[in-house]
């Protein structure tokens, strides 16, 4: 598959992120979460539908294929990752934090981004006991 862009990446995490227990997106909530239109939310829809990321029918919620669903859960855990090590260990603000995630999320090796995950599990309890 075609590499997203980092603006439909941002709308395929954003499906995910309101897509709850089996439920379905809607193109007013995605429009709204991402600061967008309607109109501009949906010609993305379009575009990942396309990509067989999504199933878009038309008045009808939208919900993730396996594959979008696969894709999605990276970049979300990707952003969560990165926020928590921000935050956590270097003592960045969290609203700064969210967007620099955001940012670094489409960039980044899922091999820092595990080696963040390992420190965040495994080393920084220690560290925080330390004064």
């Amino acid at each position: 598959m075609e590499k997203l862009t980092f603006t439909m990446e941002n709308y395929l995490e954003a499906v995910y992120e309101l897509s709850q227990e089996g439920k379905g997106a809607r193109v007013t909530d995605i429009a709204e979460k991402m600061g967008v239109t309607k109109a501009s939310a949906n010609n993305a829809m379009s575009v990942l539908a396309d990509r067989g990321l999504i199933i878009n029918e038309k008045y009808q919620e939208i919900h993730l294929t396996d594959a979008g669903l696969k894709h999605a859960k990276l970049i979300s855990e990707k952003h969560h990752t990165l926020e928590l090590f921000l935050i956590q260990v270097l003592g960045v603000e969290t609203e700064l934090a969210s967007q620099d995630a955001c940012a670094i999320e489409h960039v980044i090796s899922n091999d820092s981004v595990d080696a963040m995950r390992y420190f965040l599990n495994h080393r920084w309890p220690q560290l925080k006991e330390k004064p």
